[in-house]
């Protein structure tokens, strides 16, 4: 019976000896498991997140230009600081558009996650580069007709961003200047043959009624603006009308003085020709839809897709005149003109 209590007893023990053995072993491995899962997230913690890429393609427009400024700031607005929390690379064709698909390209390859352009060329070289980044508008005349959207409200595709109606603007200027210069003949229209001809018809409708006659210069190039200014002064302009173009833009001080140098009387298509010296301006701020564009990259980045994010248009115009620029040349603005002027330079 002892024996039997004692094997028993032992038994009990080989068992009870065997159960912690396996708890311990089973207790190591729980450890272990927890060390590896703290481990690895810990080092997950410790991994830094994927920093946006945004890609600026333009063919003329530096990093250092102010409509970019006014697109950075939008960004700022957003809680984006470049090169801390997004990354901006920058690509201008520097006057040569043959170069921007190349450009375009060479933006795709660096998996950019939102494309801005500047200018309709900019965009149609996007365009062909790809069709699954998304791509933005910073300012482009009519989207519709470019064929870059199917429709303002729904895009459709993966081009959205900022729009505006630079063809019935350019009439709008051509009335001003008959306003302004009731005795008004001859107006010299400076056009870049790079944009579309649409931004011309109505410009020559608004000419026929109005009884003024229009000389349209053709200018490609900067080399060829003293030529043409040649050409008008030459051929009797009264008065000067500059066609918005990224080209232009980029040589604003120079249109300016030429302009002032031929005497010649002259409206252009935004305020930072007659903030650099220009008679008059109409048209939408710039920079402010450059602004504006930093939502919607804002919005792509947080999952919204291109083809439902509605085309915005300025509903603001502003006539910006410069008196400085009026005494420059020897021209007076009539009273009613100037009461109706968002902005007048003294």
């Amino acid at each position: 019976m002892k024996q039997k209590r004692l094997t028993r007893f032992l038994s009990f023990q080989s068992d009870n000896r065997k159960s912690k053995i396996q708890n311990l072993k089973w207790s190591g491995i729980v450890a272990i498991g927890i060390t590896f899962a703290l481990f690895g997230a810990v080092a997950q913690a410790q991994q830094p997140a994927k920093v946006p890429r945004i890609g600026i393609l333009s063919p003329f427009i530096s990093s250092a230009d102010s409509l970019l400024d006014a697109f950075r700031q939008g960004l700022r607005e957003l809680g984006y600081v470049e090169g801390r929390n997004i990354v901006i690379e920058y690509r201008s064709a520097e006057g040569h558009n043959d170069r921007l698909p190349e450009l375009a390209a060479e933006l795709v390859r660096l998996k950019v996650n939102v494309l801005i352009t500047t200018g309709p060329q900019a965009v149609r070289a996007a365009k062909q580069a790809t069709s699954t980044i998304p791509i933005v508008m910073g300012a482009v005349g009519d989207a519709v007709d470019f064929g870059f959207v199917t429709s303002l409200a729904r895009p459709g595709g993966s081009i959205t961003g900022m729009s505006w109606l630079g063809p019935e603007l350019n009439a709008k200027r051509l009335e001003l200047l008959k306003e302004v210069f009731p005795k008004l003949v001859r107006v010299a229209v400076l056009w870049d043959p790079a944009t579309e001809k649409t931004y011309l018809r109505p410009t020559e409708v608004a000419a026929r009624s109005l009884g003024v006659q229009l000389q349209i210069l053709e200018v490609p190039d900067p080399n060829e603006f003293d030529h043409a200014f040649a050409t008008l002064t030459g051929e009797g302009a009264g008065a000067l009308e500059v066609m918005p173009s990224t080209m232009f833009a980029s040589q604003t001080r120079r249109l300016v003085d030429l302009a002032a140098k031929s005497r010649l009387p002259a409206i252009f298509p935004d305020e930072r020709y007659a903030q650099a010296g220009g008679l008059l301006s109409y048209g939408p701020s710039f920079p402010e839809m450059y602004r504006r564009a930093a939502t919607y990259v804002d919005k792509i980045l947080k999952g919204a897709r291109p083809a439902e994010l509605p085309v915005e248009q300025p509903t603001k115009f502003e006539l910006v005149i410069n008196l400085k620029a009026a005494k420059q040349i020897g021209v007076t603005i009539p009273p009613n003109v100037l009461v109706r002027a968002e902005k007048v330079i003294k």
